[in-house]
């Protein structure tokens, strides 16, 4: 077990006490890189890998939608100023709203999962987002496309907040990287799904062709409220409700071992501090993480910085408006841009795989230092060739290959790590809403660069705009270095003591020269 002596209570509600973090409490604790005998080992019956596959999967079907919205809203977007007549500034209004209003629903989902329950919170953020999907395919006006698509944020907000949550806590720690990362895998193929449609539907009619494309994501609805009642509940959500009997049956599921599940229950049962706890209250978790200790203030710095990041180097922009990017460097006609996002596309969801791959094995920190470093080059790439090669032949391929080698970067490293750090980071008692806050700074700076991206770049030009993404990206490599620990093979609750002493999370850093050893694997 990685922590050993945490104190804490919990009353008959099953709301667990205050277990400050950084106080004098006492852990008996091993090496916290993993060894032969304290390692815990893959799953090896075929059945359970199946089934917490199958659950990471389930859980992530949100992802879908959300990635869906994200590509077919790019293409959408011409069609519906042509049919609506839409301003320019309501365009931006449009594409970036949902970023910011998902604010809400990631506020509130920390709350409702804790209420709720995990699984439940994930299907809530469905119901919500599919009534928005619908008010936006049949929207007469701009004003009631807007209600559907601030239905739609709060949905989303929802959703990216809890399923890696949920995804994390049913992971064993050998898998968790991988396994956290299946949200990022399934938004990308969302994306795909919708450059797709775009472009079939591209030759209809310009008031019939974008509502197709916004209704055809609301098919994944019917697998979403079929896997809810496929998928168990999150044990350690359990074992804080007090329904210790439940949580042992799930872990028994998801590690095939009644031994090792009862080891696994026991260390929850001291994480959660669920042995004779007083009631812990939410004003007390939220006032813990607006007054942290010195160890969750490096946990909200790692876990909200890299949310911020993800956004702020411009992927956004890059997705949503990659028909006016490639506009810029010189394809003209509908079909052709569209054509050309679905190559952007296909490599976002490629290079997600690598990040599978070779989470586990390579670690975080080595994935993330290929990731922003590949993002920097190909943003003062793009930038470049806007600048000094518009319209020329050259000057399109370059554009061509920047932005999909700035998506393939991020898919490596920030894209899907982002998500699986800022769920795993965490205390058991904050998790939930230390998460919906980081989800919340990647929601708000999203909308931000989204809605003014049009604006900005009239007024220093697009490339303009992309040199200052490349700018940030340098900031996000240093960032990465300094302020991000490894958790590679590490449990949730060794990751939690990890954070206890700043010279040993300095310690647990990786060198800049893994980079290399990456790029030899690759």
């Amino acid at each position: 077990m990685g922590l050993v002596g945490m104190q804490g209570n919990e009353n008959g509600n099953g709301e667990i006490s205050e277990i400050p973090l950084g106080t004098k409490t006492k852990y008996i604790r091993m090496n916290s890189e993993l060894t032969e005998t304290e390692e815990e080992l893959p799953i090896k019956n075929p059945e359970t890998r199946k089934y917490v596959f199958a659950c990471a999967v389930f859980a992530s079907l949100n992802s879908v939608l959300l990635g869906y919205d994200v590509g077919v809203m790019s293409g959408a977007i011409i069609f519906i100023q042509e049919d609506l007549k839409i301003t320019e500034v309501q365009q931006e209004v449009l594409i970036g709203i949902l970023s910011i209003i998902s604010l809400l629903g990631s506020l509130a989902a920390g709350k409702t999962s804790d209420a709720i329950g995990r699984k439940w919170t994930i299907g809530l953020a469905a119901v919500i987002f599919q009534t928005g999907g619908a008010i936006m395919a049949l929207a007469p006006s701009f004003k009631v496309l807007m209600i559907g698509r601030l239905l739609a944020g709060v949905g989303i907000g929802f959703g990216v907040m809890i399923a890696p949550v949920y995804i994390a806590e049913i992971s064993p720690a050998i898998a968790r990287g991988s396994l956290t990362s299946v949200p990022e895998i399934f938004i990308n193929f969302g994306i795909l799904l919708g450059y797709i449609s775009n472009y079939a539907f591209s030759n209809l009619p310009a008031h019939i062709n974008w509502r197709i494309m916004l209704g055809v994501g609301l098919i994944p609805s019917v697998v979403i409220a079929v896997a809810l009642f496929a998928i168990p509940e999150s044990p350690r959500w359990l074992v804080v409700q007090n329904r210790i009997e439940e949580a042992r049956l799930v872990l028994i599921k998801i590690t095939n071992s009644e031994k090792e599940a009862g080891e696994k229950l026991q260390e929850i049962q001291i994480a959660a501090g669920s042995a004779n706890a007083d009631k812990y209250e939410t004003k007390a978790v939220w006032l813990e993480i607006l007054r942290p200790s010195p160890p969750v203030r490096r946990m909200l710095i790692t876990g909200c910085g890299i949310q911020c990041f993800q956004q702020i180097t411009g992927i956004d922009t890059t997705v949503y408006y990659s028909p006016q990017i490639f506009k810029n460097a010189g394809i003209t006609g509908n079909s052709q841009l569209l054509a050309a996002t679905v190559a952007v596309g296909f490599t976002k969801t490629l290079f997600i795989l690598i990040a599978i791959l070779f989470i586990d094995k390579l670690g975080r920190k080595p994935l993330l230092y290929a990731s922003t470093i590949g993002m920097t080059v190909c943003l003062f790439s793009l930038s470049l060739s806007l600048a000094f090669l518009s319209h020329a032949k050259a000057g399109i391929i370059l554009a061509i290959i920047a932005v999909c080698g700035n998506v393939a970067s991020f898919s490596v490293g920030l894209g899907p790590i982002c998500w699986v750090l800022s769920s795993e980071i965490f205390p058991l008692r904050l998790r939930a809403q230390a998460s919906a806050l980081g989800a919340v700074g990647s929601r708000v700076s999203s909308g931000v660069i989204s809605m003014s991206f049009l604006s900005v770049t009239r007024a220093i030009t697009t490339a303009g705009t992309f040199f200052i993404f490349g700018l940030i990206s340098c900031s996000a490599v240093a960032f990465v270095h300094y302020c991000v620990p490894e958790t590679k093979g590490k449990s949730l609750e060794d990751i939690e003591v990890l954070f206890q002493n700043e010279g040993e999370l300095k310690g647990s850093e990786v060198e800049m020269g893994d980079v290399e050893h990456l790029m030899q694997k690759s």
